[in-house]
């Protein structure tokens, strides 16, 4: 039973794309997690029938593709299921208000920039908190036109240099 229940998840995992055990976001890692669940409680629970745990774990994988799909195509789905990433450090000055809503302290935002080998805040551009959890850094020397940072919410960029003198 073991096996089976091993190769229902993987046929189920393939059908759906590369997507469904992506951790592009919260949802996305969400379904990656119930989908191991389903399959321990498949392989544990004696109550739990093999066609019971195939139509779970074909449900979930059902589930993530037509929000997938929706959020694809629809901008409302999109932000009901994806954050947007943040940006966290402009031109070498912290953004505070924006580390306080995302509940990220100077000192992970320095380890970020010292993970990338850059010495010193003034030398990088941006530091954005992604969707998934991660640090994306861009140095100045590579800061290009900034279309990359065009959807990172910029509210407290804007803010700080409307401060500026």
């Amino acid at each position: 039973m073991a096996g089976l229940a091993y190769f229902l998840l993987i046929a189920a995992v393939r059908l759906s794309g590369k997507r469904t055990l992506s951790k592009m976001n919260a949802f996305d890692l969400a379904v990656t997690v119930a989908l191991g669940s389903t399959l321990a409680t498949i392989l544990l629970n004696r109550q739990v029938a093999l066609g019971e745990g195939a139509l779970a774990l074909g449900s979930l994988v059902a589930l993530q593709f037509v929000t997938a799909w929706a959020s694809v195509r629809s901008r409302h789905v999109r932000r009901l299921v994806k954050a947007e990433p943040t940006l966290l450090l402009c031109d070498g000055r912290m953004l505070h208000d924006a580390l306080r809503r995302q509940r990220v302290t100077e000192d992970e935002v320095r380890q970020a920039v010292r993970t990338q080998g850059t010495g010193g805040l003034e030398l990088v551009h941006a530091v954005v908190l992604e969707t998934d959890g991660t640090f994306s850094v861009i140095p100045r020397s590579q800061r290009g036109c900034g279309s990359a940072l065009a959807n990172a919410d910029r509210t407290q960029a804007r803010a700080d240099v409307a401060d500026r003198p």
